[in-house]
């Protein structure tokens, strides 16, 4: 009987230990979870920061594409307004009708660049707003997470 009661002592402490060291198991296992998270977002957030820099590069070249796409749009409206002040000195002139209508077939064709260049500027500069906007809401899921993006840290 006493032998009895010893050994169930001993079982009862056995199962108290194992309990004890699943539950530390358990919260060592959620920590490293929340870790791996926090380095998924991390990673997510040097890579929206390296994409953010090459926009941010393009748009210097964009905007300098667009102001050339539009100062060649507004030569060609000029060149366009001149033929045809031209031809409406001679109506029937031929020459002079088919240089108007080339004219203003490249005014329309250098219009329709300067929008579209106009319109690539306006698309990367609304992605970067976009963008910035993620890189600041994956920043405050890592701070209340208590990590931070910067490494080392």
């Amino acid at each position: 009987m006493k032998a009895r009661w010893i050994i169930n002592t001993i079982i009862a402490m056995l199962m108290v230990a194992t309990v004890h060291a699943q539950a530390v198991s358990k919260d060592s296992v959620n920590i490293l979870k929340q870790q791996k998270e926090g380095l998924k977002i991390a990673k997510r957030i040097n890579e929206q920061k390296l994409k953010l820099a090459e926009m941010e590069n393009s748009v210097e070249k964009k905007t300098l594409e667009m102001q050339n796409t539009a100062r060649k749009a507004q030569e060609s409206a000029d060149n366009n307004a001149k033929a045809a002040t031209r031809l409406s000195d001679n109506p029937q002139n031929a020459g002079l009708a088919n240089k108007a209508d080339n004219k203003a077939g490249d005014a329309k064709k250098d219009a329709k660049k300067a929008r579209k260049a106009e319109k690539n500027l306006n698309k990367t500069r609304d992605n970067i707003e976009k963008l910035r906007k993620k890189i600041a809401d994956d920043e405050s899921k890592l701070s209340s997470m208590g990590l931070s993006s910067t490494p080392g840290n």
